[in-house]
């Protein structure tokens, strides 16, 4: 078995899990997610306690499995309790982002600006001052993955740093050709 796998996973009050065919279906107070759990792996709920058990202890697939499982079953408890979010950091002269319904615009330097549609179960809402974007849902997958998207339309240059990044991430930066030039001491050498 599983060190991950068989830890517990404490059900909160207002959350229902129910077994379904393949799959569990998860109900909180924030939406519904349906898990799929792999095949051979059960569930058992004792009070407010759940447990993943998976049929043969001598398994190996199962044993890698088991903890993938227990991890995606306590990601979709939390996601339907608290739910999960991804704060992105808009930077760059004239870049900035604007939310109408579940489209993002931004306007990231380009020719014109990038229309970004936002899945069924995403929440997108922008500051202000229109440079920090934060994505929320209850499904944790969905969340990085729209945010990694958004990311990916125009990623932090290494000599300015302007690009959309994750809040908080750090951004290695490069010197550029006029402080290269200084440190080196140019070409000029040489026999005469």
């Amino acid at each position: 078995m599983s060190r991950i796998g068989r830890k517990p996973i404490t059900i909160p009050e207002k959350v229902k899990i129910e077994p379904k065919a393949g799959f569990l279906e998860i109900t909180g107070p924030l939406g519904k997610i349906n898990q799929k759990i792999p095949h051979g792996i059960n569930l058992q709920i004792d009070k407010n306690v759940a447990t993943l058990v998976p049929d043969s202890k001598e398994d190996e697939s199962l044993r890698a499995l088991h903890g993938l499982a227990r991890t995606l079953v306590q990601n979709a408890v939390i996601g339907v309790t608290t739910g999960f979010k991804k704060e992105l950091e808009i930077q760059g002269l004239g870049y900035r982002a604007q939310i109408a319904g579940d489209k993002l615009t931004l306007a990231l330097g380009f020719a014109s600006p990038i229309v970004f549609v936002l899945p069924a179960g995403i929440k997108a809402t922008v500051d202000p001052k229109q440079t920090l974007v934060s994505i929320s849902g209850v499904d944790a997958y969905l969340v990085g993955e729209v945010a990694a998207r958004i990311r990916r339309l125009k990623k932090p240059e290494p000599y300015k740093g302007s690009g959309v990044r994750y809040v908080g991430e750090r951004i290695i930066r490069k010197a550029g050709k006029a402080a290269a030039g200084a440190v080196g001491g140019g070409a000029a050498g040489g026999k005469k």
